[in-house]
């Protein structure tokens, strides 16, 4: 098989008091119908991204609860993670040309991978283009392994380039069900036996996300020479054109106009699955030029602590996508009760609710706008972080997910299907 990805122990009794009382009553209700179900997880990547951070922590709640789970990567290598960076572009509306070979770099790490699945499940979920072909080879080659096989995508699908939704498209098709973020992503010619919606959801209880105190932020700002008493605007995200981080620097410069003393912090952790995040990185700096109250960071390790005291520490969080599949970053800051002015694409406004939690925007005049009009009205930042808690509470913490995995996981029995 593949490498296993080591995680941290949680347990389900340790999000009570943070997670709706029904949500933890029914997921214990329905682990006693699957116990001893053996579960595996499959992606690209055991760090950077929202994929890897919900795994780590859906998987050992899963042990907690009783079930043989485990969470593994699948193998690539570089010509495989840039097809597949491609692949990810493509679905999310960018005109890729998918060349021939990197069609067959596709096929032949797919067969690659199926050749080294040599265990049995109750249920298989593969995340997103990177392991989505494993099935198809394995199916090609005459195996049928048993147990539901679950393909899981994380993409915004909306405006995907019909070549290579089509060249994917018979990969997907090849499990017995698929799990999407919201309908829209759902493409009217997928044939599936069954499509769940399931939107991804945040850990309360991780780094990134726990409680800190005042003196445990400020002493992170101080690192990186952020002044922690200044006005503070941030953006959390990779490195990529989706993202716009050019625009995040934009806004920053209208916006401090009307703010003195403005600072700025980008981040992200650089992903292995993800070839062009260097070169997004050093596009954004060079926007940035020497402006000393600009931060452009990155890291290769976790750096969830400082992610965190960013977001406690900002007044507005930015997430300034133009495509989003969607975007665990603003479920972050709004957990931390503070107010994200966002793009108005993919799962944001499942979570932002325009005017209530932040702003919806569509364009950098009115991102800068809206950022502006938040920094100039503190009390209104105030009620706005107040209704986002309670909003994430009720919809995005990851034990509504898990709920939702195990209903789906219930529903479907994996011991008789081929």
């Amino acid at each position: 098989m593949y490498a296993s990805v080591t995680t941290e122990t949680r347990t389900l009794d340790s999000y009570r008091g943070l997670a709706p009382d029904e949500q933890l009553d029914e997921i214990s209700t329905l682990a006693k119908r699957l116990q001893g179900a053996r579960v595996l997880e499959v992606n690209a990547t055991a760090f950077g991204g929202g994929v890897a951070e919900m795994l780590g922590t859906l998987v050992p709640l899963m042990r907690d609860l009783g079930l043989d789970a485990d969470w593994q990567v699948m193998h690539g290598a570089p010509e495989f993670y840039a097809v597949t960076k491609s692949l990810h572009n493509g679905l999310q509306g960018m005109d890729v040309d998918l060349t021939r070979d990197a069609r067959d770099t596709y096929t032949e790490y797919s067969r690659l991978n199926a050749e080294m699945f040599d265990a049995e499940y109750d249920f298989v979920v593969m995340h997103d283009p990177q392991p989505a072909g494993i099935r198809r080879a394995l199916l090609e080659s005459g195996r049928y392994p048993k147990g539901v096989w679950i393909w899981r995508c994380h993409i915004d699908l909306t405006d995907a380039d019909e070549d290579v939704w089509a060249f994917l498209r018979p990969s997907v098709q090849a499990h017995h069900a698929a799990v999407f973020t919201i309908q829209a992503y759902v493409k009217a010619d997928l044939e599936m036996a069954r499509v769940e919606l399931i939107p991804p959801a945040i850990d309360p209880l991780s780094v990134k996300n726990r409680a800190m105190s005042d003196e445990e932020v400020r002493a992170v700002l101080t690192g990186y020479n952020i002044a922690p008493d200044r006005p503070l605007m941030t953006q959390i995200s990779r490195y990529d054109p989706w993202k716009d981080p050019l625009g995040v620097v934009d806004v920053y410069r209208i916006v401090k106009k009307s703010v003195p003393g403005l600072q700025l912090v980008m981040t992200a952790t650089m992903a292995s699955d993800d070839p062009e995040g260097m070169d997004w990185y050093e596009r954004t700096r060079r926007h940035a030029g020497d402006d000393p109250d600009v931060h452009i960071l990155s890291s290769e390790m976790d750096n969830s602590l400082d992610v965190n005291a960013f977001q406690r520490a900002a007044e507005v969080v930015m997430q300034k996508s133009t495509r989003e599949g969607f975007g665990l970053v603003v479920a972050e800051a709004l957990w931390k009760q503070t107010p994200v002015v966002a793009g108005r694409v993919g799962g944001i406004p499942l979570q932002v609710r325009d005017g209530q939690d932040g702003f919806l925007v569509d364009d950098t005049a009115q991102a800068a706008d809206r950022t502006a009009y938040l920094f100039a009205h503190p009390e209104e930042r105030e009620r706005m972080g107040l209704s986002a808690r309670e909003h994430i509470r009720s919809d995005f913490l990851i034990t509504r997910k898990l709920l939702q995995y195990l209903r789906l996981f219930d529903s479907l029995s994996s011991r008789d299907t081929a």
